[in-house]
């Protein structure tokens, strides 16, 4: 997995972390340890493109937790509790983490999993920039 790294301007400062492979149970850790690495540098916006990611594992979904619930942790916009019945109503979606790109079969692990419930996945880098 290669990870690259550009900084974007939408209405705020929006970090893009461009993906090349797989996040599964081999680079996942990889992959949190550049989002860490961009959040403590004062990423509080972050896009992540899939459209050169194949696979998305559990090991994977897993990571996009983290990263949302650190993005949480650093800037929260609502309290759990809101956050919680905002998913369940279908109204609420990060104003921090979005994804673009995804392939057919990543998309159907997101929707599967939940993870479209509360993230925005849009069709490409320009549309999640023009989300935030």
């Amino acid at each position: 997995m290669e990870l690259k790294i550009s900084n974007e301007k939408g209405r705020v400062p929006v970090t893009v972390m461009h993906v090349d492979g797989n996040i599964d149970s081999m680079t996942y850790e990889a992959f949190l340890a550049k989002a860490e690495e961009l959040m403590k540098a004062g990423t509080r916006y972050l896009l992540i493109d899939l459209e050169h990611v194949p696979l998305v594992s559990s090991a994977g979904l897993r990571a996009f937790n983290n990263v949302f619930s650190r993005l949480r942790e650093l800037t929260p916009d609502v309290s759990d509790d809101e956050m919680r019945k905002g998913i369940n109503a279908g109204i609420y979606k990060s104003p921090h983490l979005k994804l673009a790109n995804p392939s057919k079969a990543t998309r159907l692990a997101l929707d599967t999993s939940g993870f479209s419930l509360f993230l925005d996945i849009v069709p490409d880098v320009s549309a999640g920039i023009a989300t935030f």
